[in-house]
């Protein structure tokens, strides 16, 4: 089950469309369940990107020791 919403957006045409949203939680959860090898891209960068704010936050976290 996820945690998708619908909201009435503004699409290209001006008229305003229920579309599906989730918060950026959900989003990554859906990403990383996705069995096909075109989703492996996707994962590694989420990753690599995780991996750097971690690091970045260890970094500041040492800063203020």
């Amino acid at each position: 089950m996820t945690n998708c919403h619908q909201l009435k957006m503004k699409a290209s045409d001006g008229k305003k469309y229920l579309t599906d949203t989730a918060d950026p939680e959900t989003l990554l959860r859906l990403t990383q369940s996705v069995p096909s090898p075109k989703a492996e891209p996707i994962k590694l960068w989420l990753a690599k990107v995780g991996y750097e704010r971690m690091q970045d936050r260890d970094k500041r976290f040492r800063a203020y020791l």
